[in-house]
Parts: structure tokens; C-alpha cells; sequence
């Protein structure tokens, strides 16, 4: 009965469309005229679809850059903000800010920084008689640009997780390894990572989960292209559906999507018992 005041918003907005969208997968669906049937034939085409293919790998690319990127730019802050320094709060919360802007203002800024022409990027680099790339205009930076933006907004919170994982470590551990003369990187390899590593986990679960539906960056920045090379899956799915009036298709992209991040997220469950440590 407690779970009931949350259990209904959360069959009417989230259960009941899913449902919704599955069924709709199975149909031929303009959303104008009535539905035909088609049974898998949606997901049999989108399969063998080289467009569709494209999208699933735009998006594993994206993902190979960002995540190692967050990670590596989060835990970095983290390590900084730990220590005691002057105003470490108000630098904490101005690394957070990013994160609760939003995306149109993140996107259209970095756009702005990443404009070949124009851009502050490409102006600082010339002052070092460095010539800057097309960035979002050449299909070879464009999704770089979209990785460095998409980065840049989720580095705070990615710190503020990976900081409270900091501080709950005992302090008496790095105090006993520095007695017994353990350098500053052997305390942070052997010590401060592995007990970090719950954090590192949970982590690395939501940012691949918000890594496979990365979509507003793109939409702002290049709306998929130059030349389709920024066309990631949740785009394909949203171009699927109000460009080409194919909704049938869309929401079996969608299930496709769902099933892989699904798999995935299985996959680093199950793994976890190998490299996660609690206490």
C-alpha cells in the first residue's frame, strides 16, 4: 500500500506507453492513417538496414570517447576537491553547474566555442600557429565535438559521485600505508581505487545507460549530420518518426536500443563480483 501513491504515475507514464510502444512495433503506422499489421517485419528490416547499422555504431563510438573521458576528467576533480584548498566548496558547486544547465544552452555554447570560422577554440589555437579543425562541420571532428561537449556537461557529476566515494574511505588505511612507506601512487592504486570501486561501478552504469540515448547534443550541434556522421540511434528513431512517418519502425528501434542497453547494463552486473570491492 506504501508503493501504490508512486506504483500509479509510474503504470500510467512508463508501463503503459512501453506496452504502447511495443505494440506499435509490430504495425505499419503513419500516425495519421490506421495501423497495419506487420508482426517482426519492422525488426527484420531494421536489422539489415546499413543506415540503422551506422546509427548503433555512431553511438558505440560515442560512447568509446565519452565514457573514458568523464571518468577520467570526474575522478580527476574528485581527487583535487578531496583535499583541503581554499573556496573547495564554491569550486564544487561552479564543476556542478554544468549539470543541472540545459542541454540547449550547453549545446548552442559549445557550438558556439567549436565554430571554425569564429569560435574561441580555433582563435586560441591559432595564437599558437596551431590551424583548428571544421569541428561540428567536418564529418571526420563532428562527433569529437559532440564527445567533448557531452563531457564537459556530466565531468561534475561524475565528481560529486566519485567525491562521496572518496570520503567514505577510511582515512586509518592510507595512514597505515604511508608508515609503511607506500608512495602517493601505490596508496592510490592499491587502496583508493579498489575501495573506490563501488562508486566507479555505479558510475559506469549510468553514464553507458545516458551514453546509449545521447540525443539533444547531437539534435542542436549537427542534427545528425555532416553527411549522416553524427546520426546516432535515438536521432535515427526520432527521424524515423516525424520525418519519414514510419512510427512502427521507430519503436521497434526503440525496443532494439532497449534490448542492448538491457544486455549490457546484465553483462556489468554479473562482472562486477570480479573488480567491485565493498569494504
Amino acid at each position: 500500500m506504501f508503493l501504490l501513491p508512486s506504483l500509479v504515475p509510474l503504470t500510467l507514464y512508463t508501463l503503459i506507453p512501453m506496452a504502447g510502444s511495443f505494440w506499435t512495433s509490430l504495425h505499419e503506422w503513419d500516425l495519421i492513417t490506421d495501423m497495419r499489421w506487420v508482426g517482426l517485419g519492422n525488426y527484420a528490416e531494421l536489422v539489415g538496414d546499413p543506415d540503422t547499422q551506422a546509427a548503433f555504431l555512431h553511438t558505440l563510438y560515442f560512447i568509446a570517447g565519452y565514457l573514458p573521458l568523464v571518468y577520467v576528467g570526474g575522478l580527476g576533480l574528485a581527487v583535487l576537491l578531496n583535499r583541503a584548498m581554499p573556496a573547495r566548496g564554491l569550486l564544487r558547486g561552479v564543476y556542478f553547474l554544468p549539470v543541472i544547465t540545459s542541454w540547449v544552452v550547453v549545446a548552442l555554447m559549445w557550438k558556439w566555442l567549436l565554430n571554425p570560422a569564429s569560435g574561441i577554440v580555433n582563435w586560441a589555437l591559432g595564437l599558437v600557429g596551431v590551424s583548428g579543425p571544421g569541428w561540428w562541420t567536418d564529418p571526420d571532428w563532428a562527433m569529437p565535438s559532440i564527445i567533448l561537449a557531452s563531457a564537459w556537461k556530466d565531468l561534475g557529476f561524475v565528481m560529486i559521485i566519485l567525491l562521496a566515494g572518496l570520503q567514505a574511505i577510511p582515512r586509518e588505511y592510507q595512514e597505515a600505508a604511508m608508515v609503511d612507506g607506500a608512495t602517493a601512487w601505490r596508496r592510490f592504486r592499491h587502496i583508493t581505487l579498489p575501495l573506490l570501486s563501488p562508486s566507479t561501478f555505479f558510475v559506469v552504469v549510468i553514464s553507458l545507460i545516458n551514453g546509449f540515448q545521447v540525443f539533444d547534443q547531437v539534435q542542436i550541434m549537427t542534427g545528425g549530420g555532416p553527411g549522416g556522421a553524427t546520426q546516432v540511434v535515438v536521432s535515427q528513431i526520432y527521424d524515423l518518426t516525424f520525418r519519414y512517418g514510419r512510427a512502427g519502425a521507430a519503436s521497434a528501434l526503440s525496443w532494439l536500443l532497449f534490448a542492448l542497453v538491457l544486455l549490457v547494463t546484465i553483462v556489468q552486473i554479473r562482472g562486477q563480483k570480479r573488480w567491485v570491492t565493498y569494504g
